[in-house]
């Protein structure tokens, strides 16, 4: 009888911090139906859209690099050089 592999649980939201922002209705209803029908919540929502998304964007990359603490920036984001 083969044995099957474990999927162990990985933690949600690491250093997860409150902020405090200001989106308009349409967002934010956006978010709200987005999340129902992901089944998840709105927070995870943002923070998958946006950490997967963001980094995609050749300009913002270029633009960091361009800055003089580039390295720590791309480390923050969970990229490197």
């Amino acid at each position: 009888m083969p044995t099957k592999t474990l999927d162990f649980i990985e933690p949600k939201n690491k250093n997860a911090k409150t902020v405090d922002w200001h989106i308009s209705e349409q967002t934010r209803s956006l978010v709200k139906y987005y999340a129902e029908y992901c089944e998840i919540t709105e927070d995870e929502v943002v923070d998958l859209f946006l950490s997967r998304n963001l980094v995609k964007d050749e300009n913002f990359i270029s633009w960091i690099e361009k800055r003089r603490n580039n390295k720590r920036i791309m480390k923050s984001i969970g990229l490197e050089l």
